[in-house]
């Protein structure tokens, strides 16, 4: 009796696990038997296997019993990649290969028939599944070597067959040729209009304003959720689409984790970089339920709500989107992850994004409260559906409510550059990561309310002012105070006020109320003359000012 283990990973969400392949070549009636809960794609490893290994002109136990065990035997197991740990493990078990030389090593890789390895979905997150587990050493297929390699502390070898990856396995000393390995399938061989078409967007081209732009701003620096509504045409896109700019770029750890979903979605092209730019994800309306909060048959991917984690999630026409689609998004905005159940099939992917919604005031955008100036075509019954999913529970959930009205007046000038504004969100986010610096929380976005009540409560004028709002008005909900208790924060690190006052609070309220700001609670904002480099300014308007 034979006995071999070799190592691969299986990935259960974004959570992925080390699997040993153990495999056992005896005597006893011909078969080859998977165990260890495999998926279809497992199964019909063995064929792929079997063809590889004979095709390289090596020996396959053709009259042996072949058992092979995917342990721990709990974990469902899915997809290709499993097909060269098992051929490893076959030959090894079969005695061609010595056990020494699979020990602490992960195998990943799905064979064609001819011995060529293919690229698969995922491998950025099986190599940092394979990391903490302590396990240095991969085997990959050649294109995603540059994926694997972003992992800090692992030795990472890119092969394009069997006989090669052996051979590294073994310690040959040359490395048999073989051809090139195809890219992973489904990436796009046209990419006109990618995140690249952001980079020249700059907050200054946005003319007049001054309450979006700050709105913007504030919802930056605390990662708060942004409702923009008003009629077409009035600057919300524009607006979002400037958001990306304002945002620092991510860490180490965040670069990964967010890289890795992408890994995973299968939209990482084979040697791109890492991601260290917050992603900016706008899926159209029209979009599936599957696309946009993640499924798919077989094996669940994640989808553009967990692609946007720690970036934007950019809804334009949100009131468009379907109702199922429209009530999957409760989750993220409330715990920010995403869980998706299929039969036997669960899996929970990260997607703490700041979402952005847009919608204008009826399906044709036309529509005014002036008679005069109304255009509205829609139904009534068909505006007023429109209009419910803009005051249902989702929007609840959203901190800062902005009407957009389009600018009338010109200007010789330009606004505040977007460099000069995200000054001042890096520095109020500095703020936000020394206040919670001992706790697991990152922004004001994402502290609870009762731990802000307790740790970081608003100054006793402005708590006894909300209180009156909650208790006494009615005006406001609980979840409405503890959204505004956040935004008074973020204004105050704005600011760099040691804690929120009545002054803070009125922002926020206001904020989250949707009421036009007063012109004296938004930065100084002096136009600036194109082609003239602005200067940074901290200091707030003293009084009323045009900004």
């Amino acid at each position: 009796m034979a006995v071999a283990t070799t190592h691969t990973v299986t990935l259960d969400g974004a959570t992925g696990y080390v699997i040993d392949v153990q495999t056992d070549v005896a005597s006893g009636t011909v078969s080859v038997d998977v165990v260890g809960r495999p998926d279809v794609a497992i199964n019909e490893a063995i064929a792929r296997c079997r063809s590889a290994v004979l095709n390289d002109d090596l020996d396959w136990p053709s009259s042996r019993r072949v058992t092979i065990l995917l342990s721990p035997a709990d974990l469902p197991k899915r997809g290709p990649h499993f097909d060269l740990a098992i051929a490893i493990g076959v030959l090894a078990a079969n005695r061609a290969i010595k056990p020494e030389h699979l020990a602490d090593v992960v195998l990943i890789g799905e064979l064609t028939l001819d011995g060529r390895l293919r690229a698969v979905p995922g491998a950025l997150p099986m190599v940092m599944a394979a990391s903490r587990r302590g396990i240095r050493r991969v085997i990959v297929p050649e294109p995603q070597a540059a994926e694997a390699q972003m992992v800090p502390g692992t030795e990472v070898y890119g092969v394009r067959s069997l006989r090669q990856a052996i051979a590294v396995l073994t310690g040959a000393a040359e490395i048999p040729e073989a051809p090139e390995v195809d890219p992973l399938p489904g990436q796009a061989l046209l990419r006109w209009r990618g995140e690249e078409r952001l980079e020249g967007l700059d907050l200054a081209d946005v003319r007049g304003m001054p309450d979006a732009r700050y709105a913007l701003e504030v919802a930056a620096a605390g990662g708060h959720h942004l409702l923009l509504t008003g009629p077409k045409g009035a600057g919300k896109t524009t607006l979002a689409e400037r958001l990306p700019g304002l945002l620092p770029d991510l860490e180490l750890a965040e670069s990964l984790e967010v890289t890795a979903l992408h890994s995973l979605a299968g939209s990482l092209a084979p040697g791109a970089p890492i991601i260290d730019r917050p992603p900016f994800i706008a899926p159209h309306h029209s979009a599936s339920r599957a696309s946009i909060v993640g499924g798919g048959t077989g094996r669940v991917r994640p989808g553009e709500v967990s692609k946007a984690h720690l970036g934007i999630l950019f809804l334009d026409e949100f009131p468009l989107l379907s109702s199922d689609i429209v009530e999957s998004l409760r989750e993220p905005l409330e715990s920010g992850d995403i869980t998706i159940a299929r039969g036997a099939e669960f899996a929970v992917f990260p997607a703490r994004a700041m979402v952005v919604l847009a919608a204008n005031p009826c399906p044709c955008g036309n529509y005014s409260v002036t008679h005069s100036t109304n255009r509205c075509t829609c139904p009534r019954p068909k505006r007023d559906a429109y209009r419910a999913k803009l005051e249902g529970p989702v929007a609840d959930r959203i901190d800062i409510h902005r009407k957009i009205m389009p600018t009338r007046t010109g200007s010789d000038g330009r606004s505040e550059p977007t460099e000069q504004v995200r000054r001042r969100v890096m520095l109020a986010r500095s703020r936000q990561s020394a206040r919670y610096l001992d706790t697991h929380w990152r922004l004001n976005r994402d502290v609870p309310g009762p731990a802000l009540t307790e740790r970081w409560p608003l100054s006793p004028a402005a708590r006894l002012r909300l209180d009156e709002l909650v208790y006494t008005q009615g005006t406001i909900t609980q979840r409405g105070a503890a959204r505004v208790h956040r935004l008074a924060w973020t204004v105050a690190d704005l600011r760099g006020v040691e804690q929120p006052g009545t002054e803070e609070l009125d922002v926020a309220l206001r904020l989250r109320t949707g009421e036009p700001l007063l012109m004296s609670s938004l930065p100084r904002q002096r136009p600036v003359p194109l082609g003239e480099a602005a200067e940074p300014s901290l200091a707030l308007v003293d009084g009323e000012a045009s900004a």
